[in-house]
């Protein structure tokens, strides 16, 4: 009988252990909170979307993007795509101007590597292009390299970075396509010589303006619109609440619709800790042809906490930098947002560097 009891006792203080661990555990999780800081606002006073941004030689590089210099489009302003290049080196310096890229570009895919800052399509007024190019800052000069060609014109997709693999998800070949691309390339940063592999597709409708993010050794894809010809010819869109995984060596893996659409959010997606994924706001569709335009409220200011181990959602906070159509940039141990878009056709130029921290 004693022997029952003392094994009983045992196991009762086992499990005590099991869920004093998991409390600590639960609790050093939500001591995690985001602390914001103001960097030197970016030279173009009315700020800009969809630029270029990443890492090169430790500075950071924010290119092109586009404004409204004059008026917003309903009131007869035209959007204007920019050559221009900014260099910041350091968080309490300003930023370098005078410097410029080949041709005006935005909505490309930049991110950083270990030679530059790998930009991939992009586009203008005119065309959008499939040309891959890096970025180097070096010797207070950008010096560029070009890299195998996407297998198509590309613009409005998003891509990230996991291990050597480069993944780039959906877009449009061209202004004004009423059709989103269903496409998932693939570049390996070991061997450029070989160019882009075509993955199979995620099981969902073709987008444009997702998030990425990488997390757990997978690739993460959510949200974005899916577009559709409207009554006039001209694109509609879908807002999509869609998620879905992509593991190599198993492919692809519908996960939990987020809460809320999340289109064109800053991307990829703030990594925490090892098993969450944030996203910053975005468009939720909610305020489509909202009037009158000049009073839009701007854009959601929830940030969206992904569990890659529990597959759920949770609103995390809110975000200071409420900005679509930009991206999320690791740099100095904490993730830069550079500016983006307020509401429609406002842009700003503030830099924004959020840095995860655990008490």
């Amino acid at each position: 009988m004693d022997k029952i009891k003392r094994s009983l006792q045992y196991c009762l203080l086992g499990w005590a252990i099991l869920l004093l661990i998991i409390a600590m555990q639960t609790m050093a999780y939500s001591s995690n909170s985001l602390r914001w800081q103001s960097l030197s606002s970016l030279p173009n006073p009315l700020g800009l979307a969809a630029p270029l941004a990443g890492v090169s030689n430790n500075a950071l590089i924010v290119a092109g993007g586009t404004n409204f210099p004059d008026a917003p489009p309903w009131k007869g302003g035209k959007k204007v795509w920019y050559d221009q290049a900014f260099i910041l080196e350091n968080a309490q310096g300003s930023w370098k101007s005078g410097l410029k890229l080949p041709q005006p570009i935005a909505h490309a895919v930049s991110l950083s590597t270990e030679e530059g800052v790998l930009v991939m399509g992009g586009g203008n007024a005119e065309e959008h292009f499939k040309e891959v190019f890096l970025i180097n800052w070096r010797d207070n000069a950008l010096n560029l390299k070009n890299l195998p060609p996407l297998p198509q014109p590309c613009a409005f997709a998003a891509g990230a970075r996991l291990g050597d693999m480069i993944y780039l998800a959906g877009g449009i070949t061209r202004p004004g396509a009423t059709e989103a691309l269903q496409t998932f390339w693939a570049l390996d940063l070991n061997h450029f010589n070989k160019g882009w592999q075509e993955l199979p597709p995620w099981p969902g409708p073709g987008r444009i303006l997702p998030v990425a993010g990488v997390q757990d050794g997978a690739f993460y894809l959510f949200s974005g619109a899916r577009l559709y010809p409207g009554p006039d010819g001209k694109a509609k869109r879908e807002y999509l609440r869609d998620a879905y995984r992509y593991r190599p060596g198993t492919g692809w893996q519908q996960l939990a619709d987020l809460p809320r659409s999340a289109v064109a959010a800053p991307t990829p997606s703030l990594p925490l800790g090892r098993s969450h994924l944030l996203v910053l706001g975005g468009d939720d569709g909610s305020k489509v042809d909202f009037q009158p335009p000049d009073k839009h409220p701007g854009f959601s200011r929830e940030i969206l906490d992904y569990d890659t181990q529990t597959n759920t959602w949770k609103i995390y906070g809110t975000t200071p930098a409420p900005y679509v159509t930009t991206t999320i940039v690791p740099w100095l141990g904490g993730f830069v947002v550079p500016g983006g878009e307020v509401r429609p056709a406002y842009r700003t130029n503030d830099i924004q560097i959020v840095y995860p921290v655990v008490d």
